[in-house]
């Protein structure tokens, strides 16, 4: 007789509930994760916009302030005017498209 290895009996046990919490994952919670990347995406956008939104045209707080955040804000800077100044879609406005970005 063959002797049983533990690790080649429990493999496809593994696959099946790593398969099993993959799919749990997308029907519990993977639209709540994405609202919540989303709503993050937009806050950063937003404090990014008051602090530093003289770049574009919208001065809204002094000066002063916006240089004492601006070695913290300068490695997103570059990535916040393409996402704030690309155009946009019905689609986009409303969340209703496929990826998120």
């Amino acid at each position: 007789m063959m002797p049983y290895n533990v690790a080649t009996i429990f493999r496809p046990l593994t696959r099946w509930v790593h398969a099993a919490r993959k799919v749990l994952y997308g029907v519990a919670a993977h639209e709540i994760v994405l609202y919540a990347v989303r709503l993050r995406a937009d806050m950063e956008t937003l404090f990014i916009l008051i602090t530093i939104g003289d770049l574009i045209g919208v001065p809204i707080l002094p000066p002063y302030y916006s240089l004492r955040l601006l070695p913290y804000l300068v490695p997103n800077i570059q990535t916040w005017k393409h996402r704030v100044l690309r155009e946009r879609d019905i689609l986009d406005i409303e969340g209703l498209d496929l990826f998120p970005g």
